[in-house]
């Protein structure tokens, strides 16, 4: 069966201790890895979840430890809504396929996704302000401006190599 790798900050680890696996030979999909950290609004726990080869965001709120039990659906479901609200059409069956299993890991030190991920938080800390408590914010609106904010993939500086993280998840999702 087909198993995702989501690496975890330090700061999640300590959070999801029980769901950290450390076997990782696992072959990732065609979705590669994605990393994981949260952050809290309104003392609630969130977590920023963003795929390492596009960028791609997706955010679950309000995550307790009584939810880690059912977290893999919770992800799919959340990563499925927030595909559709980017317009990118799959079935949900298809996804669940892509995806498969999950497993969590400790980090793995990818300083660009944690750059990255660091910057998309600077944003939200942003738009906290705007909206104030949780239950205002617009998550999946929050979530869509930051996957539709401009991102390079590639190694040169031509204009063709910066895109969006929407983009760049439909040419996976529709290969």
């Amino acid at each position: 069966m087909r198993r995702t790798k989501i690496h975890t900050t330090k700061k999640l680890e300590k959070l999801v201790k029980k769901l950290i696996k450390t076997d990782q030979n696992t072959d990732c999909g065609i979705l590669g890895k994605w990393n994981a950290t949260v952050f809290y609004v309104d003392r609630k726990k969130c977590w920023l979840i963003t795929n390492g080869l596009t960028k791609y965001n997706v955010i679950l709120t309000d995550i307790k430890s009584s939810d880690l039990s059912k977290i893999e659906q919770i992800f799919k479901d959340a990563l499925f809504g927030q595909l559709i609200y980017d317009g990118i059409m799959t079935d949900f069956e298809n996804l669940d396929s892509i995806i498969g299993g999950i497993d969590f890991l400790p980090t793995n030190n990818d300083r660009s996704t944690t750059g990255f991920q660091n910057h998309s938080l600077e944003s939200l800390d942003w738009w906290k302000s705007e909206f104030g408590n949780l239950e205002n914010m617009p998550i999946k609106d929050l979530t869509n401006r930051l996957n539709t904010s401009p991102i390079h993939i590639g190694k040169g500086r031509k204009i063709s190599d910066y895109t969006n993280s929407i983009d760049e998840m439909e040419k996976i999702l529709n290969k």
